[in-house]
C-alpha cells in the first residue's frame, strides 16, 4: 500500500487524481495541502487523511510515499523538487514547468534522489490514441507525411475550481502561459507519441485574440496558438490550441500517410476512421474522448500506481516529457521573434 499526498486541491485534483486514487486498491490518501486550508480540510474529511497547513508538514510525513502536484503552473518545479528531495515519488500535472531550465532541474532532482517523476500527459492514454498508435506501428496508413492536430474549447474559466474571469489560468504570474501550455502541450506530446517522431523545428503564432478578464482587458496569457511542426522523421503538420472554440470541444487529429488517412476523434460517432488509398474504409469504435463536461477515468493514476507497485520507471516520465516542453517553449520563442526555431535536442 502506498501512502499518497495531494498538493493543490483544485479541480484537476478533485475530479481526477483524488477519486482515482480512492478507487485504487494499492493507494491510500493520507495528506492534502492547498493554499485554501478549508478546501483541503473538506477533502480530508471526505476521503480520510490529514489536511496540512504547509507543504513542508505534508512532506515530512514518512507514511506518504508519493505525491500528486496539482498546483498552479508557476509552482510545479519548486513543489516537485521539494517533494523529490524529501524522498517522495512525484506525479506532476502538465505543463511540467514554466521554463525549460525548471523542467530539466525536475528531471535531475528525480535522478539525484532515485525517485520516479511522471507528468500527466493523459492524451496518450485515451483508448483511440493508444489504438491508433498500434495501427500506425503496424503500418496501416504507411509512413506519415503530414498531419493536423487540434485541441480547442471555450476556455478554462468554467473548469477552474474558482470559476469566472478571475481564474488563475488567466493570470500570467501564476499560469505563465495560456492555451499553448494548457492544451498545446497535450497535442504536442500526442504527436510525438502517435508518430514516434519529435518536433525539431517550429514556426508558430501564439497570441491573445478574444479572452478578457473581469476588467474587460485582454488576458495576460495566450488564448490561441497555431504551430507548424516539422518532425524528426520528416513528417510535417499543424498543431492548434484554442480557448475560443465557443461551440463543441474539438480534440481531433488527422494523419495523412502514404497508404491512407487516419481520422481520430474527428467524428463524434466514430473514434477512428481510416480511409485507405484504394478507397476502402475501416472504422474503430473505441472509447469517446474526455471533455471538460464529460469526465471519465483518465488512466493516469492507474499508470502511475503501476509504476510504483512494480517499481518501474513510468511510461510518461519527466525525461520523456522534455521533448514536448522544448517544442512549447520554442513555439513561444518563434512567435515572439517571428522566425522559425530549431530544436536540435529533439533530433
Amino acid at each position: 500500500m502506498f501512502g499518497i499526498g495531494i498538493i493543490g486541491c483544485g479541480k484537476i485534483a478533485q475530479v481526477r487524481h483524488i477519486p482515482e486514487y480512492a478507487e485504487h486498491k494499492d493507494a491510500k490518501l493520507l495528506g492534502f495541502y492547498d493554499i485554501n486550508l478549508e478546501r483541503a480540510a473538506g477533502l480530508a474529511k471526505q476521503y480520510g487523511g490529514t489536511a496540512y497547513a504547509t507543504v513542508e508538514e505534508l512532506l515530512a510525513n514518512p507514511e506518504i510515499h508519493a505525491v500528486s502536484i496539482c498546483a498552479a503552473n508557476f509552482a510545479h518545479a519548486e513543489l516537485t523538487i521539494a517533494a523529490l528531495n524529501a524522498g517522495k515519488h512525484v506525479l506532476c500535472e502538465k505543463p511540467m514547468a514554466i521554463t525549460l531550465a525548471e523542467c530539466e532541474a525536475m528531471v535531475e532532482a528525480a535522478k539525484k534522489n532515485g525517485k520516479y517523476l511522471m507528468i500527466g500527459h493523459n492524451q496518450r492514454l485515451a483508448k483511440a490514441h493508444s489504438t491508433a498508435r498500434k495501427l500506425i506501428v503496424d503500418g496501416l496508413i504507411g509512413d506519415i507525411v503530414t498531419f493536423r492536430t487540434t485541441f480547442g474549447h471555450g476556455g478554462p474559466e468554467t473548469w477552474s475550481v474558482d470559476p469566472g474571469l478571475n481564474t488563475w489560468f488567466f493570470d500570467k504570474t501564476r499560469a505563465a502561459m495560456g492555451a499553448m501550455a494548457d492544451l498545446g502541450i497535450h497535442k504536442t506530446d500526442l504527436i510525438h507519441y502517435l508518430t514516434g517522431q519529435q518536433v525539431v523545428r517550429t514556426t508558430a503564432r501564439v497570441t491573445t485574440l478574444d479572452k478578457r478578464d473581469a476588467s474587460g482587458n485582454l488576458i495576460s496569457v495566450d488564448d490561441n496558438a497555431v504551430c507548424i511542426y516539422e518532425l524528426s522523421g520528416g513528417a510535417f503538420g499543424t498543431m492548434t490550441a484554442s480557448w475560443t472554440y465557443y461551440g463543441a470541444e474539438d480534440n481531433s487529429t488527422v494523419l495523412y500517410g502514404t497508404k491512407g488517412i487516419m481520422r481520430i476523434y474527428d467524428d463524434p460517432a466514430i473514434s477512428i476512421k481510416v480511409i485507405l488509398a484504394d478507397g476502402s474504409k475501416i472504422s474503430y469504435d473505441v472509447e469517446a474522448i474526455q471533455t471538460n463536461d464529460n469526465q471519465t477515468k483518465s488512466g493516469v493514476i492507474d499508470l502511475w500506481m503501476d509504476s510504483l507497485v512494480n517499481d518501474k520507471a513510468p511510461e510518461i516520465s519527466g525525461e520523456s516529457a522534455l521533448a514536448a516542453m522544448r517544442a512549447v517553449f520554442a513555439s513561444i520563442q518563434s512567435s515572439e521573434t517571428g522566425m522559425a526555431v530549431e530544436i536540435p535536442e529533439n533530433r
